[in-house]
């Protein structure tokens, strides 16, 4: 698993040692896909990653040019991951990684007033969690306008059409996976 573009490309990351059931990395076929249907360059944006496992989504974005990335998990390996590779790539200054819970995340983030123009969730599949992320980002006014959510989850859990204020926008399907991407209605 590695960095596909920007200030890091090529540069590796640090994965699970073992197959975990709570740190599933997203592929760099995905992620290069998805970022070249959100944009080669992230400059200037601020990012939230959920479940962030490895921290690979976010990173990516760090190094495409984001100012700055929320890292949220609240399992012991995956934090321990999101922070070997912050620091392997020398982003500690852009990067906040939050141990929490996501539904927790999400109230202190909206209490300290922070806005994303980039959200990603890569909930486990099991989880199936799709419709209470969306209700948890419009409850606490995560989004910014013109921002967009990104939520990778399961072929067989249905990302709904609209859901919490939210519109989806475009889905691709990549194997057992779908990338459903999200904006304010």
């Amino acid at each position: 698993m590695r960095i596909v573009a920007g200030s890091a490309k090529g540069r590796a990351l640090a994965g699970p040692k073992t197959t975990s059931k709570h740190i599933r990395p997203t592929a760099d076929r995905v992620r290069e896909t998805l970022f070249n249907v959100l944009g080669q360059w992230l400059e200037g944006q601020r990012v939230l990653d959920l479940y962030a496992g490895t921290g690979a989504l976010g990173l990516e974005a760090v190094s495409r040019g984001a100012k700055g990335v929320v890292l949220v998990d609240s399992d012991r390996e995956a934090l321990a991951l999101c922070r070997a590779n912050t620091d392997t790539l020398g982003f500690s200054a852009r990067v906040e990684v939050l141990a929490q819970p996501v539904a927790r995340a999400l109230e202190t983030l909206g209490r300290r007033g922070d806005r994303f123009q980039l959200i990603f969730a890569d909930p486990p599949y099991a989880a199936r969690v799709v419709e209470t992320v969306l209700e948890g980002l419009s409850a606490h006014q995560l989004l910014a306008e013109e921002g967009t959510v990104v939520i990778e989850h399961d072929k067989r859990e249905p990302a709904p059409e609209a859901h919490a204020g939210f519109t989806r926008v475009d889905q691709r399907r990549f194997g057992d996976t779908l990338v459903s991407l999200f904006r304010i209605a």
